[in-house]
């Protein structure tokens, strides 16, 4: 079955258009074939942490990905289509003109999910592609760039998540504001992730964590850099095992550069420089702090270059069975 997933986030709005088929053996998810997989960084979300509201200027860059998505989506012949909006989007007072604008230009409306169900698909997303986890538990974590989302999951699915307000765009609008960013600054940044991981422990039993994935573009492009790649190569980064203290030098040494030397990285897509500096420290205080709650038992953290915008896709493939 050919579907059509996207997902507009505080900084990008991605496409995804997959064939979705049963898995051969029973018990296993079923397999995602990408067809397209395509992402815009519009910066949605820009000042939406300050004001409340999405400014017109974001808008008209979502619009015009829009525009090319469903030019994507009709000549792909793809009938289905789910398209979520996550963070900005649920934060901003004018929400109202993003989803008149979207259903005009791609003929769906889109939905602003919950974080709780943001969170539930990106696990789903991650958990269909990265390989069993046996008898343990998955704590899969999407760093987002309003929001970042914990998930804890095992063979049986998500078991507990919650959706905190950090994110790339969010922290770099917040606290990032030199360039490069003083020690200052990072100490204010990591102080609002460990208030937020506080508060996940609220709800997510993080301690009973066997293994770690990130999933989206700050974590991606931080294991790129790690990894020492030349170019961003997604097979390359897709289930990469890295140690926290891996994750942790490479955040130093994103966040020590200038934007303009982040954006000569060769792995540096456009206009992810300015905040990746803020998202790769926001993943690896997680990571650390994971570690830490722990008590030692997660060394390692993997990276996932399938994540919501596979869930999404799952689920729209899921809806049409049942009808």
């Amino acid at each position: 079955m050919r579907v059509g997933a996207i997902d507009c986030g505080t900084n990008s709005i991605r496409l995804l258009i997959a064939d979705v088929k049963k898995a051969s053996s029973e018990g296993e998810p079923p397999v995602v074939t990408d067809v397209v997989r395509e992402m815009r960084v519009v910066r949605l979300g820009a000042g939406v942490d300050a004001t409340g509201w999405l400014a017109q200027d974001s808008l008209d860059r979502t619009f015009a990905a829009a525009e090319e998505y469903a030019r994507l989506i009709e000549k792909h012949k793809v009938k289905h289509v789910r398209m979520v909006a996550t963070s900005a989007t649920r934060d901003a007072g004018n929400r109202h003109a993003f989803v008149e604008g979207i259903n005009q230009r791609l003929g769906v409306v889109p939905e602003v999910i919950s974080g709780s169900e943001e969170a539930e698909l990106s696990f789903r997303g991650a958990a269909a592609t990265i390989g069993p986890v046996g008898d343990g538990r998955d704590l899969v974590v999407d760093v987002g760039g309003g929001s970042t989302e914990f998930v804890l999951g095992d063979a049986s699915g998500v078991l507990a998540s919650r959706s905190v307000n950090i994110g790339c765009v969010r922290l770099t609008e917040r606290h990032l504001s030199s360039n490069p960013p003083t020690d200052g600054q990072v100490r204010m940044l990591l102080g609002d992730v460990d208030v937020a991981v506080t508060s996940v422990l609220e709800a997510v039993p993080v301690r009973t964590t066997t293994r770690l994935v990130g999933v989206a573009g700050s974590v991606t492009t931080l294991t790129a850099y790690a990894l020492g790649l030349s170019e961003y190569d997604a097979e390359r980064i897709h289930g990469s095992e890295l140690s926290i203290d891996a994750v942790s030098s490479a955040a130093e040494a994103l966040t020590r550069m200038t934007r303009a030397e982040r954006a000569d990285l060769g792995i540096m897509h456009e206009g992810r420089a300015d905040v990746i500096g803020a998202g790769a420290q926001i993943w690896a205080r997680i990571a650390e702090r994971v570690a830490e709650i722990t008590d030692g038992a997660v060394t390692t953290c993997l990276a996932s270059e399938h994540d919501i915008l596979d869930g999404i896709a799952l689920s729209v493939a899921e809806a049409r069975k049942r009808t």
